[in-house]
């Protein structure tokens, strides 16, 4: 998870310093990004995040459950546990199928 973490972060400061129209060093880039981060996950975990014209993001418990090693057959507990649900709103979906 922390290597996507990073691929993540680096995409977004790549692009956020070649697609800036105002000059950002790569260190307060960084900040920007990671300041970002942190609000989202922030405002996710209070139970709903609503980004107009982007989409939405609820978070989802999921109960405990069996699964199955599909090589073996061996059964297994999945814990229960927390995930998070984005749905895309109709004006992001619209942009990508039109456009």
């Amino acid at each position: 998870m922390k290597k996507i973490d990073k691929q993540i972060k680096d995409f977004l400061y790549r692009n956020m310093y070649n697609h800036s129209k105002v000059i950002v060093n790569t260190n307060k880039g960084k900040k920007i990004v990671n300041d970002l981060i942190d609000v989202l996950i922030n405002e996710i975990k209070t139970g709903q995040l609503n980004l107009k014209n982007l989409g939405s993001f609820k978070i989802k418990n999921k109960s405990e459950r069996i699964g199955r090693n599909p090589k073996t057959k061996e059964e297994f507990v999945i814990s229960a546990r927390k995930t998070v649900k984005f749905t895309s709103s109709q004006k992001l979906l619209k942009s990508l199928n039109y456009e």
